[in-house]
C-alpha cells in the first residue's frame, strides 16, 4: 500500500505564524483549512494513496494546549477531508521520544499498522522536521515553502511546492522509486 504522509499544521491548516515561526491552532476557531486542500487530497485518494496525517503537536507537553483539544481539532479535519489515520506525536523535543519528528517513528509506526510501503510512499510538509522524518523513513518528500525563520534540513526534498495542490500535481507525476 502506498501513502502520503502529510503533516497538520502549514500543510492542511493554516499555521499560526509568529516572528516568522509557525504555531498550531489552540482551538477549533482559529482552525482554518487551507484553500483547494480537499480538491488536492481528493486527487491523490482517487489515484490509490493512503492519507495519513503525521503531526508534532509539543503544545499538549509543554501544557498549552489539551490533548482534547487537539483531537477535536482532528475530528473537524476529518469531517472535512479524505484522511485515513491521524499519528501524533504528544512530546517535545526534552522527551527524546522515537515518534517526534525528525525522527521517523510516527511513518514507520503507520506502514506497521497499515501496511505501508514506505518507500512507496511520500511525505508533504512545510518544516525541516517533516522532511528529515520522511527522509529518514524512505519516503519521497515534498516542502511545501512558507520560508519560516528555522533551519533547513539535513536532507534535500525531492521536491519544493508552494501549495499542496503543487505538491500533489507532483506526486501524481513521479516515476516509481528507483
Amino acid at each position: 500500500m502506498r501513502a502520503v504522509f502529510l503533516d497538520r499544521d502549514g500543510v492542511l491548516n493554516e499555521a499560526i505564524v509568529r516572528e516568522g515561526k509557525p504555531y498550531s491552532p489552540a482551538t477549533l476557531d482559529e482552525l482554518k483549512l487551507v484553500p483547494d486542500v480537499s480538491a488536492a487530497l481528493g486527487r491523490l485518494k482517487a489515484a490509490g494513496f493512503l492519507l495519513i496525517v503525521v503531526t508534532n503537536q509539543p503544545e499538549v507537553a509543554r501544557g498549552r494546549h489539551s490533548r482534547a483539544m487537539v483531537e477535536e481539532i482532528h475530528s473537524a479535519i476529518a469531517l472535512e477531508l479524505p484522511v485515513d489515520a491521524f499519528f501524533t506525536c504528544w512530546h517535545d523535543d526534552g522527551d527524546n521520544c522515537r515518534c517526534r519528528k525528525p525522527k521517523p517513528g510516527l511513518l514507520e509506526d503507520a506502514a506497521v499498522q497499515l501496511g505501508i510501503e514506505l518507500r512507496q510512499s511520500f511525505l508533504v510538509g512545510d518544516r525541516w522536521r517533516d522532511i528529515d522524518a520522511g527522509a529518514s523513513a524512505g519516503c519521497r518528500t515534498v516542502l511545501i515553502e512558507h520560508h519560516y525563520r528555522e533551519r533547513a534540513p539535513d536532507h534535500q526534498p525531492d521536491h519544493r511546492s508552494q501549495t499542496l495542490a503543487e505538491a500533489a500535481d507532483w506526486i501524481l507525476e513521479a516515476p516509481p522509486p528507483r
